[in-house]
């Protein structure tokens, strides 16, 4: 006997990706989750570090349906939870993060695999991006935020870098991971270093509406494999209270998710979802959101 009832019951039964396999083999999966609980690199309030955590418990209450989309993404994709990763403590946790996330970021995207990572500050992405950079060829970035996070990261006495959530954005097209003029920053409210990407601030992005925003997105990105990094403070307070450095003047989550809508064609071959700080919002809408727009991406990884 099927028991389907158990599938609503949110409370209950071991926590994963909406219930998605956990496990670390990935052959024949289509979309891995994989979890980065890290919060070294913020520059004011920390706390992202338990964001995996609160957006898998969330998914399973927010992506049970498909609506607006026409399939279950369990029907069409093998999603499988690989757990966390790079997480750890002391003076090297920040370049423990970023090689061990980059190791089996590789491992993921080699197997042919889709590649979600639930973040953790907006630190994370330099481990996945290279290995997606590695993978598939220099990348477009789509980076939903309302900072740009591209201020060149700071030299170390040692020769290394002291990597910040507000430097990946310039650091990985200086590596040449990224195209800066096939990327887009959208929904940007604050300013920060121009390095040649394509910027489209809160407001202008607003009054165009989603159908024009997605076509201009569309149009600069073209035909190349896309990273889409979303941090949630993109979203205006109103609706993700709980993230690090909140900016009024961002769009709804309806606007948001119409948009990622009207991305469908887009190649996206992975993406993550940063900052996300549960803690400071008991009411759990900015996980509810964020678990609900990683799995807007999801399906446009499936071609949706």
């Amino acid at each position: 006997m099927e028991y389907r009832m158990q599938e609503h019951l949110h409370y209950a039964g071991i926590l994963s990706w909406n219930r998605a396999p956990m496990t670390q083999d990935v052959e024949d999966a289509d979309i891995v989750v994989m979890g980065v609980p890290f919060d070294n690199g913020v520059t004011f309030r920390p706390g992202a570090r338990f964001g995996p955590r609160a957006i898998r418990e969330q998914s399973l209450i927010a992506c049970c349906f498909k609506y607006p989309w026409k399939n279950k993404l369990s029907d069409i994709a093998k999603v499988i939870d690989y757990g966390d990763v790079g997480y750890w403590a002391g003076t090297k946790a920040t370049s423990f993060m970023i090689e061990d996330s980059y190791k089996h970021a590789k491992k993921i995207l080699d197997a042919g695999c889709k590649l979600m990572t639930l973040g953790g500050d907006h630190t994370i992405p330099y481990g996945p991006i290279r290995a997606a950079a590695e993978k598939h060829g220099k990348l477009a970035l789509i980076h939903f935020d309302s900072h740009q996070d591209s201020t060149r990261s700071e030299d170390n006495p040692d020769g290394t870098r002291n990597m910040t959530h507000a430097n990946f954005a310039y650091d990985l097209q200086e590596e040449g991971c990224i195209d800066p003029a096939h990327s887009v920053q959208v929904f940007i409210r604050t300013e920060m270093t121009d390095c040649g990407y394509n910027i489209i601030h809160s407001m202008d992005a607003i009054d165009m509406g989603h159908k024009a925003l997605a076509d201009e997105i569309k149009r600069i990105v073209a035909d190349m494999p896309v990273y889409i990094s979303f941090d949630i403070d993109a979203l205006d307070p109103s609706a993700a209270p709980g993230t690090g450095t909140p900016v009024i003047g961002g769009p709804s989550t309806d606007f948001v998710r119409k948009l990622l809508q009207g991305l469908r064609g887009i190649n996206v071959v992975a993406a993550d979802m940063v900052e996300v700080l549960p803690d400071k919002d008991p009411s759990n809408i900015t996980a509810i959101a964020a678990a609900t727009l990683t799995q807007d991406i999801m399906y446009l990884m499936m071609g949706e």
